[in-house]
């Protein structure tokens, strides 16, 4: 129980240094998000007077003459309160509606090629350390040149075969726009095919990592004495691989996909811009151009929980599986 305790306290304390440098940081960067968005309204023929200035002001909460310190109390208020601001870029939305437009976007396109990468880059990797020499073990240097490919790079190429040159799949959109949006097969058959050539992207820039990390844990892992010993034993090859090996080589593994599993929301960013993907990392994308300070501190305020709340599952169910974690010194 003393473990379990240890590590909320740990994330808890985590969680408040994230929402701490949350605030302070867009406070220390150039730039005026009430500035940008006056010079939007200056391009459309508006006309901006001081009255109108300091009310944008208030609304944006970036010049209220009060305290830092009660900034930033007002702050955690309303993060608590779930009260991320107006975003600039998207004005005069809230910072929560679009986060939750385009969040199920990234979630299900990254989440679905993370989880397809990771299982098929284990699998291919058990199998290539258990059978060292095999034509499997040889693919290895293979893609592990595609994961060092750029993520751009790839899309890019990946576009020109089978968007332009082949046609099977769309240049860009994440489903067709004259369907109706909704929990419809027409719809939901669109999304999918329009996100099929991001995923692949995802999936081939990645898989090399996966493989290769649970290729070498499995060489280390076919050395220790009690593999040797279930040899020995007589016990089938494939039960050893299984239910010794490859259970003990996944450990490494399965933490940094819990990891990755924390970064699905913030997106991958390159991909979807290549893609005109409608996903989260094209709002970032968007908000760093439009000085969107809310929408930024929204989007990293997401990814930062998501990463925290992955990482605590993981350490709990790491001590779960590996019962030596929960031993003190």
């Amino acid at each position: 129980m003393r473990y379990y305790a240890r590590k909320l306290g740990f994330y808890l304390v985590a969680l408040w240094a994230a929402l701490t440098l949350n605030f302070f940081i867009p406070r220390l960067m150039p730039g005026n998000p009430v500035d940008t968005l006056l010079a939007k309204l200056a391009q459309r023929g508006g006309t901006v007077d001081p009255s109108a200035r300091r009310s944008y002001e208030l609304l944006l909460g970036t010049d209220t003459g009060e305290p830092l310190w009660r900034q930033y109390a007002a702050y955690l208020g309303n993060v608590l309160r779930g009260d991320l601001g107006v975003s600039v870029s998207a004005f005069p939305a809230q910072v929560t509606e679009v986060i939750g437009q385009s969040l199920p976007w990234t979630i299900v396109l990254v989440g679905i090629a993370t989880l397809i990468s990771f299982a098929l880059g284990v699998t291919l990797g058990t199998l290539a350390g258990w059978r060292r020499g095999s034509w499997l073990d040889s693919l290895v240097p293979a893609t592990t040149v595609l994961a060092a490919v750029p993520y751009f790079w790839l899309a890019l190429i990946l576009v020109l075969i089978f968007s332009s040159s082949l046609q099977w799949f769309p240049l860009f959109g994440g489903y067709d726009t004259y369907l109706p949006t909704g929990w419809n097969a027409d719809f939901i058959g669109s999304a999918i095919y329009h996100g099929t050539l991001p995923a692949l992207t995802i999936v081939i820039s990645s898989v090399g990592g996966w493989l290769l990390g649970m290729r070498n844990m499995m060489v280390a892992t076919g050395s220790e004495d009690y593999i040797l010993t279930a040899h020995a034993k007589g016990l089938r090859d494939r039960r050893i691989m299984t239910r010794y090996a490859a259970r003990n080589a996944v450990l490494p593994s399965f933490a940094g996909f819990a990891i990755s599993l924390g970064f699905v929301v913030s997106g991958s960013i390159i991909t979807e811009q290549v893609f005109s993907y409608p996903g989260i990392g094209s709002k970032l994308l968007q908000a760093v151009e439009n000085s969107d300070y809310a929408l930024m501190q929204g989007i990293f305020l997401v990814i930062t929980v998501a990463v925290l709340a992955a990482n605590l599952v993981v350490d709990l169910l790491y001590g779960f599986i590996d019962p030596r974690t929960r031993v003190t010194t």
